[in-house]
C-alpha cells in the first residue's frame, strides 16, 4: 500500500521554493508615503518606528528608493499645517498633497504608480473624513461635492490612481462623474469598499497629525460585520471602481477572502500602521523574529486573495523578496 508523505515536498529549500502556492512580488507591494507642509528634514513619526513625515525634499530620495526596489506604487497623504472645517487645503493647488503629487509624478511617474489619498480628514479642523452638518453627523452628499473637487484637483497634479477612503455612500460614481467631465476618464478609482471602523489606525492619526473629535462608527464598517465588506466592494465595482479595497488586512483576511472570490476587479488590501506598529513592538523586543514575521504576515495576506498590499514595509520586503531569489 502507498503511505502518502506530505513531508516530502518540505525536505529542502529548493522544493518548498518550487512547490510554494503563494508569492510575493515587489510589484505587489504598495508605499503609503506621508508629506509634512513646511517640514524643513524627514520627522519620525513616534508610534511608527522607521516611517517618516517626509519634507517635500526627502520625499524625492523616498520616490527613488521605492522605484528602485521595484515596487508597484507610492500612495501619497498631505500632513497640512492649517485645517478648517471643509478642509480647503484639499483642493488647494499649492496644499501640500497636491505638491507633493506633481513632485512624485515628475520624479517618478514613468516608475512607479503615483496615487492619492481622497479624503477630508487629514484636512479638517475636527477629524472626519467629510463636511459635517449642523448636529455634528457627517453630511453625505455635501461630502461628495467636496471630493468631486478633490478628484479633479488630484487628476491636475498628476495622481495616476486616486484611493477614495472616506466612505461615503455613493463616491465612486461622484468621483467617476466628475473625473470623467473633467476629461480624466483614464484616472482609474481605487475604492475603500470594505474600511472597517478599527481600533489599529491609531498610529496612523499620529503620523496625519489627525484632529479627530469622537469617532467613524457611523460610516465605517461595523467590525462584526463579514457579509456587510462583501455587499460594499460589489456597490462600489456597481459604481465604477476600477479596485477594490479591504483595509485593515490582518485581522480581516476573512473579508479579503470573501470579496476576492466575489469580485471581477482587482482587490487590493491595506496593512495598516497598527499592524505595522505592534510587529516593529515584538521585533524590537526580540520576540519574533521581524524579518521573518513581516514576510509571513504578506503571505498571509496575498494567500487570502489580495492582488496587491498597501504596506509601510514596501521598499524593505521588496529588498528582502530579491534577495531570496
Amino acid at each position: 500500500m502507498t503511505v502518502l508523505r506530505p513531508r516530502r515536498l518540505r525536505a529542502t529549500p529548493a522544493l518548498r521554493r518550487l512547490v510554494a502556492e503563494t508569492r510575493l512580488h515587489p510589484a505587489e507591494l504598495v508605499l503609503p508615503i506621508f508629506v509634512r507642509e513646511g517640514a524643513g528634514e524627514p520627522l519620525p513619526i513616534r508610534s511608527m518606528p522607521g516611517v517618516l513625515q517626509h519634507s517635500t525634499e526627502s520625499l524625492r530620495g523616498a520616490l527613488t528608493d521605492a522605484a528602485e526596489a521595484g515596487i508597484g506604487g507610492v500612495m501619497l497623504f498631505g500632513v497640512p499645517e492649517q485645517r478648517d472645517a471643509r478642509g480647503s487645503g484639499a483642493t488647494d493647488p499649492d496644499g501640500i498633497l497636491n505638491v507633493a503629487t506633481r513632485i512624485a509624478a515628475g520624479e517618478v511617474g514613468d516608475a512607479l504608480v503615483v496615487q492619492t489619498d481622497l479624503c477630508l480628514d487629514e484636512f479638517t479642523d475636527h477629524g472626519h473624513c467629510g463636511v459635517l452638518a449642523v448636529d455634528g453627523s457627517v453630511d453625505n452628499d455635501a461630502t461628495l461635492e467636496r471630493y468631486r473637487d478633490m478628484a479633479v484637483m488630484q487628476a491636475a497634479s498628476g495622481s495616476q490612481l486616486l484611493g477614495l477612503s472616506g466612505m461615503m455612500d455613493a463616491q465612486v460614481a461622484a468621483v467617476r462623474d466628475a473625473l470623467d467631465g473633467s476629461g480624466y476618464t483614464t484616472v482609474p478609482i481605487l475604492a475603500y469598499a470594505g474600511k472597517y471602523a478599527s481600533a489599529f489606525y491609531g498610529p496612523f492619526r499620529d503620523a496625519v497629525e489627525s484632529e479627530l473629535k469622537g469617532d467613524r462608527r457611523s460610516y465605517q464598517l461595523d467590525p462584526a460585520n463579514g457579509r456587510e465588506g462583501r455587499r460594499e466592494a460589489a456597490l462600489d465595482e456597481a459604481e465604477g471602481a476600477d479596485i477594490v479595497m479591504v483595509k485593515p488586512a490582518g485581522s480581516y483576511l476573512d473579508v479579503l477572502a470573501d470579496v476576492a472570490r466575489a469580485s471581477s476587479i482587482p482587490v487590493w488590501a491595506y496593512q495598516v500602521s497598527g499592524e505595522y506598529a505592534m510587529i516593529e513592538a515584538a521585533a524590537a523586543h526580540g520576540w519574533i523574529d521581524r524579518r521573518r514575521a513581516v514576510l509571513e504576515s504578506l503571505v498571509a495576506i496575498r494567500r487570502a486573495g489580495a492582488d496587491a498590499v498597501l504596506t509601510y514595509w514596501a521598499v524593505e520586503a521588496a529588498r528582502w523578496i530579491r534577495d531570496e531569489r
